[in-house]
């Protein structure tokens, strides 16, 4: 206390001296903080060192998880998700380093690039011909899942069986606990041979799935907040719906909105024979909407993720080939290593932060997260199944509802959470741990063995094929060059591909004979000729130095001239 009021003297004695000809007055004293509060001297050299040591661990772990992750695709340990490998291994570095994670953090620096490169590999499948059931198992079912979380904690609490909880915060609680994880689904989906459509279905459901957590926290959060006590409980649910859709359609609208401009920017100023302008542009438009979303009060998340999706669809086509390239794998990399953060962290809390456990508590929320999934899952494919030629079998809803594994999100998510006392704040974070352990060990762990147990026809056949489940995300999504994204269709081709696609209907349509048109760019003969001689040409300076390298002899040689 004494070092803070010395500090408050200088204040106000630097105060006055600089504005000596102002009287006193009987108002108070002004409480102005300093724009940047400098730090100076011995202090200085601390934090410095200490930021120092945190950002030496930090990258120290990534590059260990990094070659974990190696080691488990050289070895074809497919059936480990690497999730569970990287949890493993941040419960061995244990240093008490609380600020290495903030929330905060997390928001504004880890998060967004793993969400805008979920959006912005979403051109994989006909996303925007299932739009509307993307949407419903997303919205809808996220919603659910979380009202039957948050409601059954709330109830339990209220008859004294676990711990008692206002509704805010069991539903905040219910809400980030509905985050999925598609990989395991994704990869045993892949395996099988699923139909594609059926395929994009969940893959897009995850996704949007995330974006949809993320608000629904933050509206019950909002909530919790505000003082709601002279609120009926039906007018405290309009309250909430009109905030979330506020918050849902508005940010999409932005993130929409941003993708377009950037669309349209990098196809009237053509950056393709600077590719490193190029990128820049293309890395300042993604993280654009989530800066502008957050200070005007919207989902920073929902928006990055639709511009995303957005730039997929439009932007990437106006880029070079190199840029093409160079965007899905910048991407990845900082995805992967952003989500490798997140779960060596939540390997690290595990034995390093304080945590309030309560038998009962966890056993009735593992219980209730797999009842919401299945009440999610299983009605709406019901239902889905009316308007779809490809039915979902039950096979199919059970391996949906089985894989429903949580994961990096949750576990942030219930940092985030500004709950008292203090004492329920540890309770939140210790359960949602143990929710995200168990599902990443037991349900990611039983994928294979279910599988087998439930179809032996088609693990026959899969023998047979050689097509084997494979969980690890790096591998499946970023050992490869996606061709099908790289644009090389000539104006005259473009319109003989639209004429030769007859069967296009809605969205599809409009997309492809107005959309398309207007917001990608027709390349010329000159334009491809110089695209393939910039591509020919970082290729060949990369032959020079292989041959030029120790390795360097005739096959080299004879491979590059048949290349």
């Amino acid at each position: 206390t004494h070092k803070s009021n010395d500090t408050d003297n200088y204040g106000n004695e630097t105060l006055h001296s600089t504005t000596p000809a102002v009287k006193p007055t009987t108002l108070a004293p002004p409480t102005a903080k300093p724009i940047l509060p400098v730090q100076t001297g011995v202090k200085a050299q601390e934090e410095e060192q200490s930021s120092g040591l945190t950002i030496f661990f930090s990258l120290l772990v990534i590059g260990i998880c990094i070659i974990l992750v190696h080691l488990l695709i050289k070895f074809k340990l497919h059936f480990l998700p690497e999730s569970v490998a990287v949890v493993s291994l941040g419960e061995y570095f244990l240093w008490n380093e609380e600020e290495m994670f903030r929330p905060n953090m997390f928001f504004l620096l880890l998060l967004p690039p793993i969400i805008f490169e979920s959006g912005y590999s979403l051109h994989k499948g006909n996303f925007f011909q299932n739009i509307g059931s993307i949407t419903l198992f997303a919205v809808i079912g996220t919603t659910i899942s979380a009202f039957i979380v948050g409601g059954g904690i709330y109830f339990l609490g209220q008859a004294d069986v676990i711990y008692k909880m206002s509704m805010t915060d069991s539903f905040a609680f219910g809400s980030l606990i509905s985050a999925v994880d598609p990989v395991a689904t994704i990869a045993i989906f892949n395996a099988l041979n699923v139909d594609p459509v059926l395929n994009m279905l969940v893959f897009g459901e995850s996704i949007l799935n995330d974006a949809v957590s993320i608000v629904l926290t933050n509206t019950a959060e909002g909530f919790s907040r505000s003082d709601n006590s002279t609120v009926t409980g039906w007018e405290t649910f309009w309250q909430a719906m009109g905030y979330f859709l506020k918050m849902f359609f508005g940010s999409a609208a932005l993130g929409t909105l941003t993708g377009l401009i950037s669309a349209l920017f990098l196809k009237h100023f053509d950056l393709r024979k600077t590719p490193s302008l190029e990128f820049g542009m293309m890395i300042i438009f993604a993280y654009l909407p989530y800066g502008l979303a957050e200070g005007i009060k919207l989902s920073g998340i929902m928006s990055i993720l639709f511009a995303g999706i957005v730039m997929s669809h439009y932007t990437h086509h106006n880029l070079s080939p190199v840029t093409q390239i160079l965007m899905q794998q910048t991407l990845r990399t900082m995805a992967f290593m952003c989500e490798t953060c997140v779960f060596a962290f939540l390997g690290l809390s595990i034995f390093s932060f304080p945590h309030k456990f309560e038998l009962s508590f966890v056993i009735w929320c593992i219980v209730l997260v797999l009842l919401g999934r299945a009440v999610n899952i299983f009605p709406l494919t019901f239902l889905l199944n009316f308007f779809r030629d490809h039915k979902i079998t039950p096979k199919m809803m059970f391996i949906m509802w089985f894989s429903g594994l949580r994961g990096a999100i949750p576990y942030a998510l219930s940092l985030h959470l500004g709950l008292e006392p203090i004492e329920k704040r540890q309770l939140i974070g210790t359960t949602t741990i143990i929710i995200v352990l168990f599902t990443i060990l037991l349900m990611g762990g039983g994928t294979m063995p279910l599988i087998r147990i439930m179809d032996i026809e088609e693990s026959q056949s899969r023998r047979k094929s050689k097509k084997d489940i494979n969980l690890s995300k790096t591998e499946k999504m970023g050992n490869t060059i996606e061709s099908e994204h790289l644009s090389e269709l000539t104006e005259e081709e473009y319109e003989a591909h639209i004429y030769q696609r007859q069967d296009l209907k809605g969205f599809m349509w409009l997309d492809a004979k107005y959309l398309n048109p207007f917001f990608t760019r027709r390349l010329t003969q000159e334009d491809l000729l110089h695209g393939r001689i910039q591509m020919k040409t970082l290729t060949n300076k990369w032959y020079e130095e292989v041959r030029q390298g120790p390795s360097g002899s005739e096959d080299d040689d004879d491979e590059a001239e048949l290349l």
